[in-house]
This record gives structure tokens, sequence and C-alpha cells, in this order.
């Protein structure tokens, strides 16, 4: 395990980064450009359901029945840290206000916060400022469960974090769109909206180096069982809650399912042709 260490600082770093991509995408999209949006959304959210599903939460009951000696014990303690997973993302959800909230942050609010900057008065713009930065820092404290949980899987199988990895960096384009439209919007500053969507980032290899320097001692197959079921929790909670009904706000119902479909699709053919 300590030779995937490296692997893993590595998946994780690149993930956390996407959401600069997010913020130079942000500088060119237009309107008729959400539809490819709306589709790496929904492609997302299909990868990371059918991984979490089909691979991470057998591999976390295999790991607690080697440990527990009981595949009945086994199940309940997985299926308990899968619902503490997803407990875990909707508590932090909860915590963040709604308007700073960069999962309830919609298109139309883009579009109208565009306007306002380009007419408004310096107040406007000052608030259009406060909103991209409270949007990084709420996207910061999502990121930060994300870090540790694409690491604990790379840790465990380099190939199973690759394929989250890939899955998050995804989910993270168009959150890095919501953190920098705004503050370029309010500044017309391209560096500083890439910064600040930079720095929002970089909190999941952060979640990482705290993972690994807190758990490597404890990593037993009872404590990477538990962990990578809360993994699938926190990963189908961020499919369902987050990147599903963001696509919608971007775009048409259908190109959300359609990308879905495909990254079931693509994310099976690619186990199979792991085996």
């Amino acid at each position: 395990m300590e030779e995937n260490v490296q692997v893993a600082f590595t998946l994780t770093i690149l993930a956390g980064l996407a959401t600069g991509i997010g913020s130079v995408i942000a500088f060119f999209i237009k309107e008729k450009s959400m539809k490819v949006l709306t589709f790496a959304m929904g492609f997302a959210a299909g990868v990371m359901l059918y991984v979490s599903f089909t691979e991470i939460l057998p591999e976390a009951t295999h790991k607690l029945s080697e440990a527990y000696g009981d595949e009945k014990s086994a199940t309940i303690f997985a299926v308990l840290a899968f619902f503490a997973g997803m407990l875990l993302v909707g508590i932090i959800d909860k915590l963040i206000p709604t308007a700073e909230n960069p999962h309830e942050f919609s298109n139309a609010q883009f579009n109208n916060n565009k306007e306002d900057a380009t007419t408004s008065s310096v107040q406007d713009s000052e608030k259009l400022m406060r909103i991209g930065v409270l949007t990084a820092l709420a996207l910061a404290i999502h990121n930060f469960p994300e870090g540790i949980a694409t690491f604990v899987a790379a840790l465990e199988d380099p190939t199973l974090g690759m394929t989250i990895a890939v899955a998050i960096a995804i989910h993270n384009i168009p959150e890095g769109i919501a953190v920098s439209m705004p503050i370029f919007y309010a500044t017309g500053d391209r560096k500083k909206a890439f910064f600040y969507s930079f720095l929002s980032g970089v909190v999941e290899p952060i979640g990482a180096i705290i993972g690994y320097y807190f758990l490597m001692d404890y990593l037993n197959n009872e404590v990477l069982g538990l962990l990578l079921s809360a993994v699938a929790g926190i990963m189908v909670f961020i499919s369902l809650d987050q990147l599903l009904p963001a696509a919608e706000e971007y775009g048409e119902h259908h190109l959300s399912i359609y990308g879905l479909v495909l990254g079931m699709a693509v994310m099976a053919i690619s186990l199979i042709l792991m085996m």
C-alpha cells in the first residue's frame, strides 16, 4: 500500500485542480455551450454512481468480511458507513447558506450576474465579488472530504483511484465556473477569478495529506472497508444531490440522462477491460 502513496497524492491533486479548468472555460463560455456542461455533468454522475455500487461498495464489504469473518456483520457495517458518508456531505450542504452554495448556483443566476456586472454600480460589483469568494469557501468545504475519498481509494487500488479522480475532476469543472464567473464579472480580472477557483481546488490534496498523516497507521481491513463504504456514499450523494440537479439547471433534461447512461457504459466497459 505504501508504494501507492505517490500515485494517490498525484490523482488527488489532479482532481482538485480541475476547478482551474472550469475557471478558464468560464471566460469563453457561451449560452449554447451549456449543453456540453449538462452532458459532462451527467457523464460524471453516471461514472460515480456505477463505480460506487458495482466496485467500491462490494470491495468495501469484502474488506469488512475479511476483518470480521462474518458476511452479515460486514454488510451491516458497510451499509451504515455508506449512509454515514451520505450524511456527512448532507450536513455540509445544510451548513452552507443556499446563496453561497456552489451546488445551488444556477445558470440563470450567472446570466443575471453578467448583465448586472456590466450595467450596475460599484455596490453591485462588490456584491458579486462577495458571492464569488463565499462560493470559493463553500466549494473548499465540499472538496475536503472528496480529497480524502480519492486518496483512500487510490491508496487501495490505483486503477480505481484513477477512475474516481476522473469522475471528481469532471464534477469539479462546473464548480470552478461557479467560483470564477461572478468574480470575473465583478472585477473583469481573469487572474483574480482563476486564483480563487484554484485555491478552492487545492483543498482536495490538503484533505489527502490530512488523511495520510492521520489514517495511515490505522489502515487495516476494517478501517479501509468502512472508509471505502463512506466514499461510495459520498459519491452517490454528490451525484444525486449536486451533479444531476445542476445538469438540469444548465441545460436539457435528456442530455443529462444521455450523459449519465454513457458514463455508466464507459465505466462498465473499462472495468471489464481491466479484468
